[in-house]
């Protein structure tokens, strides 16, 4: 934890994640996603809390939190029916154009560092209609500006139907949103302890920002209470060494 903040630094990337799926009514995060998971039962509480329509929060990898019982076929098949409204995808490479490169560098096929492969992320980029950028590291390794093979592509032509897409990328230095028809990020705000010539310095592609660059809001005291004691049960689920570094949560089943 940062002393001079009061809170992790992940705890502002929860925070910022859950505001992005704020309204969502089914909202999912992947296998190895611990930060975006959970962001989604954060933005789940604050529905619960305002008395609005629960959001279903679904985690691939969670016993308790995955209703499917055929793999990741069913859930795609409810994000091809217009049933799954936030999704996150990540990327050994993202550019200024919203891609995503989840295969590896180098000229395809004969790649120099193999990335784990692109599995359905381009489907679901096409279908769910808020698909959030997450990435913790933030490097022009990382942020290119132009990925060595587009896994997901971040821009359709206007005579292709695509109801899906990346809506923002948020990092450990800032949070961007994307516009879909300009194909271009916008520096929304900057995380507390980072500066915009942290941010230009590692970041490989061109950007627009405002004129004064605000900071992202920080999370509540409550919900950080939250966070670390309804979330991280939660959360220990799927990801139990998640739970247990960040918030000193030790699942039962571990306990025992």
């Amino acid at each position: 934890m940062s002393e001079d903040l009061g809170y992790h630094p992940r705890e502002l990337l929860i925070t910022s994640i859950a505001r992005l799926a704020k309204g969502a009514r089914h909202a999912a995060a992947g296998a190895q996603s611990p930060v975006p998971g959970s962001g989604l039962f954060l933005a789940q509480h604050w529905a619960e809390k305002s008395g609005g329509p629960r959001m279903q929060v679904t985690v691939l990898g969670s016993k308790k939190y995955y209703p499917f019982t055929d793999g990741g076929r069913e859930l795609f098949d409810m994000a091809g029916q217009g049933r799954l409204d936030v999704f996150f995808l990540s990327g050994g490479q993202i550019d200024g154009h919203g891609n995503s490169n989840l295969v590896g560098i180098g000229d395809y096929p004969q790649v120099d560092v193999r990335f784990p492969g692109s599995f359905g992320s381009a489907y679901l980029f096409y279908v769910v209609p808020r698909v959030i950028l997450f990435r913790e590291e933030h490097t022009r390794r990382v942020f290119v500006d132009k990925v060595d093979f587009v896994s997901t592509p971040g821009t359709s032509p206007q005579n292709v139907y695509r109801p899906g897409g990346p809506v923002a990328l948020i990092t450990p230095l800032c949070l961007f949103s994307f516009d879909r028809n300009r194909g271009r990020f916008t520096l929304e705000s900057i995380h507390a302890g980072h500066t915009l010539e942290e941010v230009l310095d590692n970041t490989g592609f061109d950007f627009d920002r405002p004129g004064t660059v605000p900071t992202t809001e920080p999370p509540s005291t409550e919900d950080l209470s939250v966070m670390r004691t309804m979330i991280a049960p939660k959360i220990a689920d799927a990801y139990p060494k998640f739970a247990r570094e960040m918030w000193g949560y030790e699942p039962k089943a571990a306990a025992s």
